[in-house]
C-alpha cells in the first residue's frame, strides 16, 4: 500500500497536511549535498550545522517559509573569472550554489545563524506551548 492510497482513505479525513509533510521530508532526505549535522542541545533545542567552506554571510540565505527551513547558498567568482575561464589542475572543492530544505515541526523557531570556520550553524528553539484549558458549556435539553 503506497501513501498516497493510505492517505486517500475517507476515513482518514483531514490529512492532507501530514501527507504533505511525509512528501516534503522524503524529498529533502534526497538532498546530499552540502553535508550536515543535526544535534540536540542542551536547553533543548536543536542546532543544524552545515559544511560551507568557501561561502561568506552574503553568498548564504537562510529563511523559513511554510513550515520549511531553507538555506541557500549561491557562490561568486572571488576574482571575478567565471568558472569557464579559470584553469584547475585539480578540482576537489565543490563550488556549486545549493538549497537544503529542513521540514519544521509545528512551534519550532529559528533563533540564530553563524558562519564559523567554514560551518554555518542554525539554532532552533520549541517554546513551551501556553497551557489552554477550555470549559466547555453543558445545556439542559428543554
Amino acid at each position: 500500500m503506497t501513501r498516497t492510497i493510505l492517505f486517500d482513505s475517507p476515513f482518514l479525513l483531514g490529512f492532507e497536511h501530514t501527507r504533505d509533510l511525509i512528501e516534503r521530508a522524503a524529498k529533502a532526505a534526497a538532498e546530499s549535498y552540502p553535508p550536515y549535522n543535526v544535534e540536540q542541545a542542551d536547553n533543548g533545542g536543536v542546532r543544524i550545522t552545515l559544511a560551507v567552506a568557501g561561502f561568506s554571510p552574503d553568498q548564504l540565505h537562510v529563511t523559513v517559509e511554510a513550515g520549511q527551513l531553507i538555506v541557500a547558498g549561491k557562490r561568486d567568482s572571488a576574482d571575478g573569472r567565471s568558472e569557464a575561464e579559470r584553469a584547475f589542475l585539480h578540482r576537489g572543492i565543490a563550488a556549486r550554489g545549493f538549497v537544503r530544505t529542513f521540514v519544521l515541526a509545528e512551534g519550532m523557531e529559528v533563533t540564530a545563524a553563524t558562519l564559523e570556520h567554514g560551518l554555518l550553524h542554525i539554532d532552533l528553539a520549541r517554546p513551551e506551548p501556553e497551557r489552554l484549558i477550555k470549559r466547555i458549556p453543558i445545556r439542559s435539553a428543554g
